[in-house]
């Protein structure tokens, strides 16, 4: 069975009840979690004339104050159950690449994370940070829904 899980967490809705289901399912299994919450940086590459007019520090705190709130309700969870776990937060541009890169160092063999279940126009113009895993990696993943 799984022995270490990473739990990517957004925040949002659908990934607060995936965070839930996966800590239920570690606690009956005896796995341990990884709870990963990624503050996405600005994804725009701005001209150099313009580097000194935008200040995005501003727009990067708040991404890291936010990844922070998440991850803190995801240890709280953890304990409350008994599930051993560790927290941590980080920058991209992409967030499924540092999903892959956390999962490999950290040596999971499980990723547990939520699909929005977008289709049509909005999986092709929005994207899918879940889909980009999927493509991307050889560790099981496990969609919730």
């Amino acid at each position: 069975m799984f022995q270490k899980i990473l739990v990517p967490n957004d925040g949002s809705p659908l990934s607060e009840r995936a965070v839930k289901a996966a800590i239920e399912f570690a606690a009956a299994t005896g796995a341990s979690i990884v709870g990963l919450s990624v503050a996405q940086l600005y994804p725009f590459m701005l001209m150099p004339e313009a580097g000194s007019m935008i200040d995005l520090s501003v727009y990067e705190d708040v991404q890291d104050q936010t990844a922070q709130q998440h991850i803190n309700k995801l240890e709280e969870q953890a304990k409350a159950a008994n599930v051993r776990c560790e927290v941590l937060t980080s920058r991209a541009v992409h967030p499924y690449e540092e999903i892959i890169a956390t999962a490999t160092a950290k040596q999971c063999d499980l990723i547990w994370m939520a699909s929005h279940g977008r289709k049509g126009l909005d999986k092709l113009l929005l994207g899918s940070e879940t889909q980009r895993v999927l493509s991307h990696t050889t560790i099981p993943v496990l969609v919730y829904r």
